[in-house]
């Protein structure tokens, strides 16, 4: 704890962003830089390097090779392709699969043993595919699943109904892609539920608004994409709450991707729902008391994700 050290693969714009805000909200002492392009990954640390003297951290920041995975506290993947515009998530995974192939052996081989973060589309399983690479503990391998789908639903909420959004206990679960959806049943305005403060001000607020709101959190990110053809400061900012959450051991709740071991009735999938996270990476998996509506959401969410992970056929 004394040197919290991250190990960076991919220095494409969503890794830079985390780089950068890493750099910004001093999260962590050491930050290495590994992609396969070494000159990008050495000019990207020089770009960062020559921020030091305006920052509030005397962070190292370096390129490095995946030797230096071997005392790194969190290896943090970005790596693999962009996803094109009217692209799903899940029609990346077959490109992303391979690059995969090429980074999770040499990093276990280095000796590392902390924890993978993962952030490559699509995203639950990538981080299933990493899981089964390294053979690591599922506790020590996360996905940021919804985390940025549940930021950005609070956003929305927040707007909506004139509060502050971190005063909104709303999540977004399941897959991080078209099959994810907002359990209303369990959103929150501080202690009081969403329907409830609906029903007591229906001057105001109404239910199909809610709907709206679903979607537009789950169209999101092909609008950004279609504006600036990427997504990447809002999944950058993600990934440093994740790593400070570890760091820090908050125990905080953050609907990451994690392995299912029986909630919900579901086994192996890697799918987002809110976990509590600390050093040791998933100290436990909140099982949420969905509606029947919800829970089949839920469980056919999964089924999307099962099915395109057997559809690699990996060993």
């Amino acid at each position: 704890m004394d040197n919290r050290k991250v190990v960076l693969i991919g220095t494409g714009m969503v890794g830079m962003s985390f780089a950068y805000a890493c750099l910004n909200q001093n999260a962590c002492d050491e930050l290495v830089l590994i992609d396969i392009n070494r000159e990008k990954a050495i000019g990207e640390a020089m770009d960062l390097n020559h921020g030091l003297a305006f920052s509030h951290t005397a962070m190292r920041i370096y390129a490095g090779e995946y030797s230096d995975c071997k005392d790194a506290d969190i290896v943090v993947i970005c790596a693999g392709v962009n996803q094109k515009e009217g692209e799903s998530r899940l029609e990346l995974l077959s490109r992303n699969a391979q690059v995969f192939e090429s980074i999770v052996t040499p990093v276990v081989n280095s000796g590392f043993n902390g924890i993978f973060l993962v952030a490559t589309n699509p995203v639950d399983i990538m981080t299933r595919i990493t899981y089964k690479m390294s053979g690591f503990d599922p506790k020590r391998v996360i996905g940021t699943g919804t985390t940025l789908d549940t930021a950005r639903l609070r956003y929305l909420l927040g707007k909506y109904f004139h509060i502050d959004p971190r005063n909104m206990h709303a999540y977004v679960i399941g897959e991080h892609g078209d099959s994810e959806f907002v359990p209303w049943s369990q959103a929150l305005i501080a202690t009081k539920p969403l329907y409830d403060v609906i029903t007591d001000n229906k001057d105001k607020f109404n239910f199909s608004e809610l709907e709206k709101i679903s979607t537009q959190v789950r169209t999101s990110a092909q609008q950004i994409i279609k504006a600036k053809q990427a997504t990447y400061y809002g999944i950058g900012m993600a990934i440093v709450r994740i790593i400070r959450a570890i760091f820090q051991n908050e125990n905080s709740v953050l609907t990451i991707s994690s392995k299912m071991s029986n909630e919900y009735a579901l086994k192996d999938v890697f799918i987002g729902n809110p976990c509590i996270i600390n050093r040791t990476g998933v100290c436990s998996i909140l099982e949420l008391s969905l509606e029947r509506d919800e829970a089949k959401k839920l469980r056919e969410s999964a089924a999307i994700l099962n099915e395109s992970y057997s559809s690699l056929n990996l060993k």
